[in-house]
């Protein structure tokens, strides 16, 4: 075992004398030492109790024979982090999570590691850091928040966030805008409809990280507690199965990954972290795929910001089993590859069925035919650019118009909230992406303003930053090159007119080679808005957000 380093033979014998100032006894100290990654933090919601499922955990380490110890690992609330400089620590914090953990791992060799998760960077932060280790490891996340109910109908995060506009505008009254802040977000957990956080739980089911029902039961169940004394379990189970994460997170798992995506509707970042992921076990997961898978998988989820399901429904219908299940009708899933629970993806998803075909769509009635997400390529993004095409109005899956041109978030907001932004037109929000940000921001509140104004219906967004999985509309985030290294998107003028295609995955900017080329010449880099820190290390190590933003 990895532990021996520490507890067998006499040069050991210095390790073990720290081990026991730790109150472990001989007995302990034989057995498997189970590492648990504890995110648990008082300011993000969906990591507030994470102390209890930890404990639930170690319940279960215990029970299946090993010594559970537990460390930390940091968590941003992308929430929290909006529209303010906090944003640009959300996506980097995920290579801290996983740098971190590696460090404490390798320091300290655990026989095996439970992740426990939550929110939007941690989950893909920690399942890098499993990959890069490749030890015996399983992910068990804190669950969903459950919707908030106003008037009747149901509401998320991503109600309130549309509700700032929508009361700056005199669209809904002090009184109904109090109560969605009051409302919306009603108890702990990752916000309730399929955002980021949400969707890389689900994820990490697909990918075999998890046991089933990790993607979808609410953290406010008891079930969840049940689900991490058995991932505690499961755990001694790998260990003993000598199981580590690149056995199952295979090129054939990623696969079925981005399909489920496609079916579900998740967030664009899942367009980030799964090539991120891949990248640390050993392999490049080229999105040029996406397209290609998602033409052939039906999109059979509408949930929030998509629609008015939300995850405590998705799992009432059946889950991401039952998701999988029906994909399996159309032989769209590789149903061999081997997961945490020590059997395949077929044995899994045996016997799983949709408990209500609202939620959870047949394959012979989908909402779409295509997938949630379309990756679109062209003359202002040669190396791509992403989409939720789930959540984007029929009348915008195509659009022409000029571009309204800012070179920072902050500015956009301001031209929204004053009123200068008119129906058909591009806004464009450039510097903001992995190096020029640096950080990537989300840019939820200008795509909330612009939906709560009621130009969702006319007017598109296009950025080298990103998303939140909140975001709904003509949405268009990851443009690549970004426009801190020269790309297209840092050429754009003022008026020149963009036409986006998403069912063709194009998108162009009307000017010509030659005056394109005039304006490449005239191009200066930027100096860096942070030149001293971590996110100043990280904008010159960043990859493009098109190959996941990762480190070099």
């Amino acid at each position: 075992m990895r532990s021996d380093t520490l507890t067998k033979g006499i040069n050991a014998a210095p390790q073990r004398a720290l081990l026991k100032a730790l109150g472990l006894c001989d007995d302990e100290i034989g057995r498997p030492l189970i590492g648990i990654v504890n995110s648990q933090n008082d300011i993000v919601p969906g990591h507030m109790f994470l102390d209890k499922i930890t404990e639930a955990v170690k319940q279960g380490v215990a029970l299946g024979g090993g010594v559970p110890i537990v460390f930390p690992a940091i968590a941003v609330c992308d929430g929290l982090a909006m529209g303010h400089a906090g944003m640009k620590y959300s996506l980097v914090s995920r290579e801290l999570i996983a740098d971190s953990v590696e460090a404490m791992a390798t320091a300290h060799p655990f026989d095996g590691l439970v992740l426990v998760a939550a929110c939007d960077k941690n989950v893909p932060g920690l399942l890098m850091a499993a990959a890069r280790l490749n030890i015996p490891s399983i992910v068990i996340s804190g669950g969903a928040m459950l919707a908030g109910r106003v008037h009747g109908r149901k509401v998320s995060y991503s109600d309130i966030s549309e509700g700032v506009s929508q009361f700056r505008t005199g669209k809904i009254s002090q009184a109904v805008f109090m109560e969605l802040e009051n409302k919306s977000c009603p108890s702990c957990g990752s916000c309730s409809g399929m955002f980021t956080a949400n969707s890389m739980n689900c994820l990490s089911e697909v990918l075999g990280m998890a046991l089933p029902g990790n993607g979808t039961i609410p953290a406010v169940m008891s079930a969840r507690l049940r689900l991490a004394k058995e991932s505690g379990l499961a755990v001694m189970d790998l260990v003993k199965r000598d199981l580590k994460p690149r056995d199952i997170m295979t090129e054939a798992a990623f696969r079925n990954a981005l399909t489920v995506d496609m079916a579900l509707g998740c967030s664009t970042n899942s367009m980030l972290h799964l090539p991120a992921i891949a990248h640390e076990c050993g392999f490049e997961l080229d999105l040029a795929v996406a397209n290609q898978i998602s033409s052939g998988t039906p999109n059979l989820c509408h949930l929030a910001p998509a629609g008015r399901h939300y995850i405590e429904e998705l799992d009432e219908a059946g889950g991401i089993p039952a998701v999988m299940a029906e994909l399996s009708k159309l032989d769209l899933l590789d149903l061999k590859p081997m997961t945490v629970t020590g059997r395949t993806v077929a044995e899994n998803i045996a016997g799983a069925a949709i408990r209500n075909e609202e939620v959870i769509r047949p394959v012979s009635a989908p909402y779409a035919k295509e997938g949630g997400i379309a990756v679109l390529k062209g003359s202002l993004a040669p190396d791509g650019c992403v989409v939720k095409r789930s959540a984007v109005a029929p009348e915008m899956l195509r659009h022409s118009g000029p571009a309204r041109v800012f070179d920072s978030e902050e500015e956009a907001l301001d031209a929204i909230y004053g009123g200068r932004i008119n129906p058909g037109d591009v806004v464009v929000i450039r510097y903001e992406g992995p190096k020029g940000g640096p950080g990537m921001r989300e840019m939820l509140n200008p795509t909330s303003a612009i939906m709560g104004s009621g130009l969702g219906s006319s007017v598109a967004l296009i950025t080298d930053g990103r998303f939140s999985g909140a975001t709904r509309g003509a949405a268009i985030g990851h443009v690549s090159p970004e426009a801190a290294v020269g790309g297209p998107v840092a050429l754009v003028k003022e008026g020149d007119i963009i036409t986006i295609d998403i069912p063709a995955n194009t998108i162009d900017v009307a000017v010509s080679e030659e005056e394109m080329a005039e304006r490449r010449a005239a191009w200066r880099p930027r100096q860096p808005r942070i030149t001293h820190g971590y996110l100043a290390r990280y904008a010159k190590l960043v990859s493009s957000g098109m190959s996941g933003a990762t480190l070099s």
